[in-house]
């Protein structure tokens, strides 16, 4: 009698399945196993990453320490004897700033102080010319270029200095730069805004004592000065009303022409005395109908236009000499030797004594004078008186008279 196969049931045939799987599942298991590495211990691991995100957080740590307290208050790489000065564009990186600071001595590394800047924000910056120190830290040179917190410099312009001299005591005293402060001089908008008729400033900058600050703009310091000016001139105005009328009634002057005519006393004067009979010798060849042609004949006119021209006679102008070729200039317009009447503007900033004295000036018969030591003049009333006190053939110079 054959045997019979055994009776496969459905429940038995899915177990042996199932173990089947199981034991391949097993083989890939272990052959996976076999090509792994062993792996680390979890505690160990674990340690050296939080080792390693302390040593990072130190680091930034300093970083950040030097970046924001330490740097900022470093002293700069100069002794503050050179004169740094630098154009702040609208578009200028702070690399470009860095760069361009970096090339006039006043920072020793671009890229720090690209990141200081970043790091602090440049929207504050101030468009425009700057004039700063190579001894500044970095956060001095950051308020400097912000124009804020620089503190005040005491600036004093002596009477009868042009803009001209006044523009480099400003530069020296790292107040504003000789050409920022010369362009705010002559700035149509600003001379506009201050009604102020003339080729410039000239004349009414007036001299004092001042608190500026340290990189001012040139037009703040021009319209400071301008601000006391009027002050002072029209409480002078006040106190010499009937002079002032007497001008306005015979010669139709007013403001622009007391200034210029100040501004020649001023120049020529030395001792206060004599400013008001040197205000009347000018006025008396301007009024008087028998004097002609109307030559004020005024050296220092002519010096100060080889200051605003630029002719042959001109070329070898040394300030407060005044040559032949100078006077017999017919091309400066302020050579009052050849062109009549008063000269187009002020030739310097007069003070209170010599706008007093071309307000209120001494009735005299004087049409001349002439220098003769000391600080004083010769005055006469005819040209025979005085040329007969002229002295010995020289040189002529600024401080002489017609």
């Amino acid at each position: 009698m054959s045997k019979l196969p055994p009776v496969t049931t459905k429940r038995s045939r899915v177990v042996r399945e199932r173990k089947v799987r199981e034991r391949k599942r097993e083989r890939e298991q272990a052959h996976e196993e076999l090509g792994r590495p062993d792996p680390l211990p979890t505690e160990p691991r674990a340690g050296l990453a939080k080792w390693f995100g302390g040593v990072v957080a130190l680091l930034v740590a300093i970083v950040l320490t030097l970046l924001f307290f330490v740097y900022p208050y470093a002293d700069g790489p100069g002794a503050g004897l050179a004169l740094v000065e630098i154009d702040v564009t609208p578009t200028m990186t702070p690399a470009e700033l860095a760069d361009k600071l970096v090339a006039q001595g006043a920072v020793g590394s671009p890229a720090i102080f690209s990141v200081y800047l970043r790091m602090h924000g440049t929207g504050a910056l101030v468009v425009g010319h700057h004039i700063l120190s190579d001894a500044l830290s970095p956060h001095e040179l950051l308020a400097r270029l912000e124009r804020h917190g620089a503190g005040k410099i005491r600036v004093t312009i002596p009477e009868g200095w042009t803009r001209f001299d006044i523009s480099k005591r400003l530069e020296s005293s790292r107040v504003c730069t000789v050409r920022a402060f010369l362009d705010a001089t002559t700035d149509a908008p600003l001379m506009k805004e201050l009604a102020v008729d003339g080729p410039s400033f000239e004349g009414m900058l007036f001299p004092a004592t001042y608190e500026f600050p340290a990189d001012a703009e040139g037009n703040e310091v021009v319209r400071e000065m301008f601000r006391e000016f009027e002050r002072r001139f029209s409480s002078l105005e006040d106190k010499n009303a009937s002079g002032v009328k007497d001008l306005a009634d015979s010669l139709g002057w007013g403001r622009k022409q007391i200034v210029i005519l100040a501004s020649m006393v001023e120049k020529e004067a030395v001792v206060d005395d004599e400013r008001p009979i040197i205000a009347s010798v000018f006025l008396n060849r301007l009024r008087d109908p028998g004097f002609s042609p109307k030559l004020l004949q005024c050296d220092p006119t002519a010096g100060y236009g080889c200051l605003v021209t630029e002719t042959p006679a001109c070329e070898k102008y040394v300030t407060g000499r005044i040559t032949h070729d100078i006077v017999a200039d017919e091309q400066n317009p302020y050579n009052t030797y050849k062109h009549v009447g008063l000269p187009p503007g002020p030739i310097a900033n007069p003070g209170e004594k010599s706008l007093a004295a071309a307000m209120s000036p001494s009735t005299t018969r004087f049409f001349y004078f002439v220098a003769k030591g000391q600080g004083r003049h010769n005055f006469s009333e005819s040209y025979a008186q005085h040329t007969a006190v002229i002295p010995p053939p020289r040189l002529v110079k600024a401080d002489a008279g017609p």
